[in-house]
């Protein structure tokens, strides 16, 4: 990283090799499920681009041959360069999706899951947050009763000094936020994964985090009022369809997408307003 304002990432590492199974009843495929017209891979990538990114490395694992047979296509419709990384083991913890994915990534990325829709203020803003100091920088939000956080698969944070973590997992009592799903990684968070797991960690990201909390390296970037959320069951994909033509009007009058959520809204794709910054 040079001195000066931090350079955007080039790339973004996107996890979807997870099972997805409280999403089945939608599709067999998670990261395929439509929201309001749009996959979720999809709208991955196309926020990605929104932030700066010129190339996406997607981390397969479950129903790889039918997501990875869809991914050109997708890849060319947001305009993003495509590179596709199938890990050896999808049942094992994420982090093995993560090392997957960042062997083929020089230098800082963004890193997203495929099931996590942000507004486009998180990932822009993450793309501007690298700093020597920082192993991995993750959004957080302070909002921790928020609708959109589902307390049963939340990832919790808890701060320590400057706001950097302290502790982060599912299991932690004592937390100040929840885990966004949104982080800017330099290659330490990739060496972080595999030195917990070398120690006898499963392998998860948050055990790479821990490691890099451990050393003073996790930094954190509070999301404020912007919008995110996690689409992980039904109820959640409910009500990300309501929210999501409003929350991401530029992303959603690009693809020409018309689904439930535009519906709702009175939306169409021409009578949508020209995207802005705070709607990419």
């Amino acid at each position: 990283m040079t001195l000066g304002a931090p350079r955007p990432p080039r790339d973004a590492l996107i996890l979807a090799a997870g099972y997805g199974s409280r999403l089945r009843q939608l599709g067999s495929s998670k990261p395929l499920t439509p929201v309001a017209g749009i996959p979720l891979i999809e709208l991955g990538m196309r926020q990605a681009a929104a932030a700066g990114v010129a190339r996406v490395v997607v981390a397969t694992g479950h129903e790889a041959d039918r997501l990875e047979a869809a991914l050109s296509a997708i890849a060319a419709r947001a305009g993003v360069l495509l590179d596709v990384r199938r890990v050896g083991d999808w049942s094992r913890p994420n982090g093995w999706s993560v090392l997957a994915g960042a062997a083929a990534i020089e230098g800082d990325y963004l890193l997203m899951m495929a099931d996590h829709i942000f507004s486009a203020p998180i990932l822009a803003g993450l793309a501007r947050t690298g700093r020597r100091e920082h192993g991995v920088t993750l959004a957080i939000d302070r909002r921790t009763d928020s609708p959109m956080v589902d307390p049963e698969d939340a990832t919790w944070v808890r701060l320590g000094q400057d706001d950097r973590i302290a502790r982060i997992g599912k299991t932690i009592a004592d937390y100040d936020a929840v885990d966004c799903g949104a982080f800017l990684a330099t290659p330490e968070l990739a060496e972080a994964i595999g030195a917990a797991i070398a120690a006898g960690r499963a392998g998860s990201l948050s055990d790479g985090m821990q490691v890099l909390a451990d050393r003073g390296r996790a930094a954190t970037m509070d999301i404020g009022s912007a919008w995110w959320i996690d689409v992980d069951d039904a109820a959640m994909h409910a009500l990300a369809e309501s929210m999501v033509a409003r929350e991401l009007p530029g992303i959603y009058a690009r693809a020409g997408a018309r689904g439930p959520a535009m519906a709702a809204a009175g939306l169409t794709t021409a009578g949508m307003a020209a995207p802005s910054q705070a709607g990419a």
